[in-house]
Formats: C-alpha cells, sequence, structure tokens
C-alpha cells in the first residue's frame, strides 16, 4: 500500500526527490555523478545518483553495480531506503567511515530511487485514505513495468535444448516498440554500462526473489517449480546473506529460510 505520510514522516514527491538527490550530490561533489536515462511517459526524469572515486568513468576491473527502487508506484518503500542509503553514503564517507570508502574507491554504485515516477504520482494525488492496492503500481498508462521487459527466459530455453547460448540474449528487432518508455530507458541503461549485480527493491511481501520467472516446461507453468539459472549458486548465497542481515528473514517467519 502507498502512504503520504505516517506520523511525522513525509515522503518525497518527485520534486522532492530530485532535490534530496542534487543535495546530495552538492555535499559530495567529488564521488557522486547525477544523470537521467530517460524519461517516464509525463516526461518526468529517471534519475540516477553515481557514488565512485571517479564518478562518470568505468574503471577497468571496478564492478558496477545499481539499485533500482519504485517500479511499482505505489511501493514507497524501497524509494526511500534508496534516498536514505544515497544520504548514508555520502555522510558516512565524508566521516571518515573506511567500509564506506572503500564501496566508493572499489566499486560504481548506481542508484535509481524512482523507476515509475508516473505511479508514484497517481497514488500520492489519491492519497493514502482511499489508496487500492493497483492505484499507481504500473505508469501512468496502467502498464506494470515490472512485467513489461522482454522474456528471455522462453529464449533461453529454447537454446538449452541445442547447447546454445546462456548469456548475452538478443532482444528482438523491434522490442523498443513493445515496451513503455520506462521499460525502455532501463533496458538501454544496462546496455550502456557493464553492471555485474543489481537489487530491485520492492515492498509487500519479505522474500528475496531471483531468476528465473518461469518453468522450463510449459505444461506445468503456474504451479510452483524451480526453475535454476546457470548462476544460481551465487542468487541463493546473496540471498541467504540478505535474509541473515534482516532483523528476523532468516528464522523464516513469512517467507522462510533458503535451502541450498
Amino acid at each position: 500500500m502507498f502512504a503520504v505520510c505516517k506520523g511525522e514522516r513525509m515522503y518525497h514527491r518527485y520534486e522532492d526527490m530530485v532535490r534530496a538527490l542534487f543535495a546530495v550530490h552538492n555535499q559530495c561533489p567529488y564521488i557522486t555523478r547525477i544523470y537521467s536515462v530517460g524519461r517516464s511517459v509525463e516526461a518526468r526524469h529517471l534519475y540516477v545518483l553515481e557514488f565512485s572515486d571517479n564518478p562518470g568513468i568505468h574503471e577497468a576491473l571496478e564492478p558496477e553495480f545499481k539499485y533500482v527502487g519504485n517500479m511499482h508506484g505505489n511501493e514507497v518503500v524501497g524509494r526511500e531506503l534508496l534516498i536514505k542509503f544515497s544520504q548514508f553514503l555520502c555522510e558516512e564517507f565524508q566521516a571518515g567511515n573506511q567500509r564506506i570508502a572503500r564501496l566508493v574507491y572499489d566499486t560504481r554504485i548506481h542508484i535509481m530511487p524512482s523507476m515509475n515516477p508516473d505511479g508514484y504520482e497517481v497514488a500520492a494525488r489519491q492519497g493514502p485514505e482511499f489508496n487500492g492496492y493497483l492505484v499507481g503500481r504500473g505508469n501512468v498508462r496502467e502498464v506494470d513495468l515490472n512485467r513489461n521487459f522482454p522474456d528471455l527466459n522462453a529464449l533461453m530455453y529454447y537454446y538449452e535444448k541445442s547447447n546454445g547460448r546462456n548469456h548475452h540474449l538478443p532482444l528482438s528487432d523491434n522490442w523498443e516498440q513493445q515496451v513503455e518508455p520506462e521499460t525502455r530507458a532501463v533496458i538501454k541503461w544496462m546496455q550502456n554500462y557493464n553492471f555485474v549485480l543489481s537489487a530491485n527493491l520492492h515492498g509487500g511481501a519479505v522474500v528475496a526473489n531471483y531468476p528465473f520467472d518461469k518453468s522450463r516446461d510449459a505444461r506445468i507453468r503456474g504451479r510452483t517449480t524451480y526453475a535454476a539459472t546457470p548462476d544460481d549458486k551465487i542468487f541463493r548465497n546473496l540471498a541467504r546473506t540478505y535474509s541473515y542481515a534482516h532483523g528476523w528473514m532468516h528464522k523464516g517467519w513469512n517467507c522462510g529460510l533458503l535451502r541450498g
């Protein structure tokens, strides 16, 4: 559910979010950069705040990491966490926190607090008292951006049968006409940067989700099955690490502990 405020807390509308990102950049100008990967349907910029000791420069062997929040416009927590995380990185770097300094020096971190600023504004205008589950979830055209990306699972499974490729899968020739502007911008973003790892923050459940989303056997799709990726071990390890960093997720409450 979306909420505009809770007690003393006020969530960031689009203009507030932009001001917050630029405030971080102004506070830490030598280790940050702000750039836009494109615009939403209603022409709002999809801003990214980058942290690096050399902002704007890809350095050999330095891993690139991206965070994305607010893919579902009425899921506010991820958006707020990434704004807070940006402020935390800047403040702790200035305070001499060695762990944060190591992150800034040894990785290049890209933070997109909102992939769906239009959906957020739709939900915010209606307000928390009347907000329903679907209001603002999709973009302003009511398209669920989380389900708007090209289906590469099926292509991967096709290649598996002939021992074909399992990485750098090609998109269809007309893929740009089949997706929303926000999705198109994020795909082009991923094509232009060598991201080695990403995290997409959602709200509404305590769960760590990772690829693949579809079963290899079309006859059993719709049922709970496990479809491992070639990187299954690293995904399991990351999910388990995430769960143990959580206050109680690793105890099995609500989502349970991953096996393996």
